[in-house]
């Protein structure tokens, strides 16, 4: 209906017009069932690389939100444009952009905007594009499609409080197709991640609050009927922030979505996680009993479970001297063990002859290994334990330290190690405290308030660790940068266990609607440098990604504190009190405040320590589909080339000129510019053992497909220039 709505205020006819409008109220006054919402008309972009010429889509600068028209002819400095009416304007050419509709072609490239190398030896890069995330979207499509690994993003939440725009215009709490317009946003969006998400092994991770979470898990059903859906609610504001005549607000919502085979990992996890136990304590490693108890615990319901166990007390301790076989008789006493042994039978505390955990060649191997012990010596009343069997599979990967084995053989192991495990879905984890672990640290690095609403470091540290602690070297996405957090918990992880895990970061460049309207009142607009550089993505996001690698603030002194999500705690302790009067003594239970992390893996790494880690900041840019067919844009696309294959080495520079052939050893790919160079080519390419990539120039399907037959064996992905790219978006736009 908005869609509908916005073109009948095309109509000229003021009578025609009132007589559609009422009609269409009575439409709109008819119920609806289910997830139903408006589709829109398609958001705009406005293209600053693009110059206004004829026949092009433009809208004025300054209002980029009231109009598209096509220009009918340049004169001079001046524009003839025609709107939908067929209306004849002229505007200075000056003020015209050039302006794309969703779904239109567009042909991107990523110009290169600054860049972080804190880790030259290291091939791994990480990747900042300035751009509406639509487009910037359809470009990752092109580069990684079913290749990621994780994404996680924080949308808008919708609050009415003009945080986005839809068509250049901020969406309020009085705009009637607010949730629609939302809606809109949102599916067009979602079906491009679909199609970035691995299909066999992924996660799609997005946070939501209140105001939106019913629409979104219905949108969510709706696109991806293959998925697990999961969602948890965290608890992000202790202190809670007020709501008008409501309760106040002190958590938000997290949608998993689990394609194939993705699933939770369990992690080493505190006790806050282990929602439902109070105050009490958490055993972690589980030491239990041999002796079955519960169903199926009898004799006769495995009989062959029930065997002697020959123990002796030495000097030490009490050990397993030998472990019989079942005994399937009914008189005890023919069993005798070795001499100086007492013989323990599985039998209960009440005389029931019950059965052992494991048969004898099981409870053999356990105490081969180490995983059997005794309790204290009782006699023939020994306890016999064993470790649980996720306990024996973390300590033979490493998991769980030990510190030896103790004088039985039993392994020796800390009793106080955290154990690993997957959690509830409710989270009340105080390190996601958003001020403190968001709000506070973002200053740190800013030196003042630019940001509203960032997330919790550790949240999204947290969030995605559970999906690709086991993926040292998974691709995540966040196609809603903002701050820049995702890419700074990528960072974390990373240095907390060695991995090489990469991150792209896609966010607009948009000022708050204060710092629009006061750079407006100064006669400035968008596309000039001044508007630029106060935009989110260059003066937020980057600055912190950057400054979070270096260690460093915008201000480039050295960050203070250090990571670890360091939250006060209160360790009781034991006083005798003596009272002045009576002096009396009594014995009072006292709390001391302490410092506690909840990351022991990062207890000792300090925000000015920075990290090895590079990044690059890009700015996506359009071409000319003409001119790229002609092979002129070559130097415009090597950013774009170098990330398709694979980001690997500081992203190089490209003077086309006159070139045969580029072959980028450090990136791993290479470029034949020349067809009649070709064998010259891969006879360069047979000295590099490292080109895992190579783009081929050619019109010619059949002379791509037969160089591809001389191509050396390490060479893993052919792409073909400029088809394969033109082909590539002309395609996904038609979609």
């Amino acid at each position: 209906m908005s869609a509908i709505n916005d073109l009948v205020k095309q109509i000229s006819n003021p009578e025609l017009r009132s007589k559609i409008e009422d009609e269409l109220n009575k439409l709109v006054k008819q119920k609806k069932f289910g997830l139903v919402f408006e589709e829109h008309l398609p958001e705009t972009t406005v293209l600053y690389d693009i110059p206004v010429k004829k026949g092009a889509t433009v809208s004025i600068k300054a209002k980029s939100s009231s109009g598209l028209y096509r220009v009918a002819k340049i004169e001079g400095d001046k524009a003839v444009c025609v709107d939908n009416d067929g209306k004849i304007y002229e505007f200075v050419t000056e003020e015209l952009v050039t302006t794309a509709k969703l779904g239109e072609p567009i042909y991107p490239y990523l110009k290169k905007i600054d860049e972080c190398c804190n880790a030259p030896d290291s091939p791994l890069w990480h990747t900042l594009i300035e751009a509406e995330n639509y487009h910037a979207l359809q470009l990752l499509v092109y580069l990684y499609g079913g290749k990621v690994d994780c994404i996680y993003i924080d949308p808008p939440y919708n609050t009415g409080a003009k945080d986005w725009k839809y068509n250049n215009d901020y969406v309020d709490s009085n705009d009637a197709y607010r949730h629609s317009k939302w809606l809109s946003m949102m599916k067009r969006r979602l079906e491009l991640a679909k199609k970035l998400l691995n299909p066999e092994d992924s996660v799609l991770i997005i946070t939501i609050d209140e105001k939106e979470y019913l629409h979104l898990g219905c949108l969510l059903e709706e696109l991806f009927p293959e998925a697990r859906h999961q969602m948890v609610s965290v608890q992000i504001t202790p202190q809670g922030n007020p709501r008008d005549q409501q309760f106040y607000r002190t958590n938000e919502f997290i949608f998993f979505l689990g394609f194939g085979k993705a699933q939770p990992q369990p992690l080493a996890l505190d006790s806050n996680w282990r929602t439902g136990l109070g105050d009490n304590p958490v055993k972690n490693i589980n030491w239990a009993s041999f002796l079955r108890t519960g169903t199926a615990r009898k004799r006769e319901d495995r009989p062959n479970m029930f065997y002697p166990f020959f123990i002796k007390n030495t000097v030490n301790g009490p050990v397993i001297d030998t472990i019989g076989e079942p005994f399937y008789e009914s008189d005890l006493s023919k069993v005798k063990g070795p001499e100086g042994t007492v013989t323990v039978w599985p039998i209960g505390k009440d005389g029931e002859l019950r059965r052992w955990q494991y048969a004898a060649k099981g409870a053999r191997k356990l105490k081969e290994e180490g995983f059997l012990r005794l309790g204290k010596w009782k006699g023939e009343n020994t306890a016999i334990q064993y470790l649980a069997e996720s306990n024996r599979a973390s300590i033979l990967k490493g998991e769980i330290p030990i510190s030896g084995r103790s004088y039985d053989g039993s392994f020796i192991v800390d009793e106080n190690h955290v154990a690993s495990f997957i959690p509830g879905t409710l989270w009340r984890i105080p390190s996601h405290d958003a001020t403190r672990a968001g709000t506070q640290l973002l200053k740190k690095v800013l030196g003042e308030k630019r940001f509203n609403y960032p997330k919790s470091l550790y949240a999204v540290y947290d969030t995605i660790k559970f999906y690709v602690k086991h993926k040292p070297d998974a691709l995540i996405l966040d196609f809603f940068a903002g701050s820049g957090t995702t890419q700074h918990a990528v960072e974390l992880l990373n240095a907390a266990d060695d991995g090489h895990r990469r991150c792209i970061s896609i966010t607009n460049n948009e000022l708050s609607l204060e710092e629009a309207k006061d750079l407006t009142e100064k006669g400035l607009q968008q596309g000039d440098s001044e508007w630029e550089e106060k935009g989110i993505a260059r003066y937020i996001t980057w600055p912190r990604i950057s400054c979070s690698i270096k260690g460093i603030n915008v201000k480039n002194e050295k960050l203070e504190g250090t990571y670890g999500g360091d939250v006060d705690t209160y360790q009781p302790y034991e006083c005798v009190v003596i009272d002045p009067i009576t002096e009396k003594k009594e014995s009072k239970k006292l709390y001391q405040k302490i410092k506690k992390t909840s990351y022991p893996e990062l207890a000792d790494r300090e925000l000015k320590d920075g990290f090895l880690a590079n990044a690059i900041f890009f700015k996506l840019g359009f071409l000319d589909k003409n001119q790229v067919s002609l092979g002129t844009q070559l130097s415009e696309l090597i950013s774009l080339l170098w990330m398709k294959a694979g980001a690997q080495g500081q992203c190089p520079n490209l003077n086309a000129g006159n070139i045969d052939y580029k072959i980028f050893s450090k990136n791993k790919f290479a470029i034949l510019v020349k067809e009649n160079t070709f064998f010259k080519f891969v006879e360069e390419l047979n000295k590099e053992k490292e080109i895992r990539t190579v783009f081929l120039v050619t019109d010619s399907e059949s002379g791509y497909r037969e160089m591809i037959r001389h191509l050396p064996s390490s060479v893993k992905n052919t792409y073909q220039l400029y088809s394969d790219y033109l082909d590539n978006f002309r395609i996904i736009s038609g979609r």
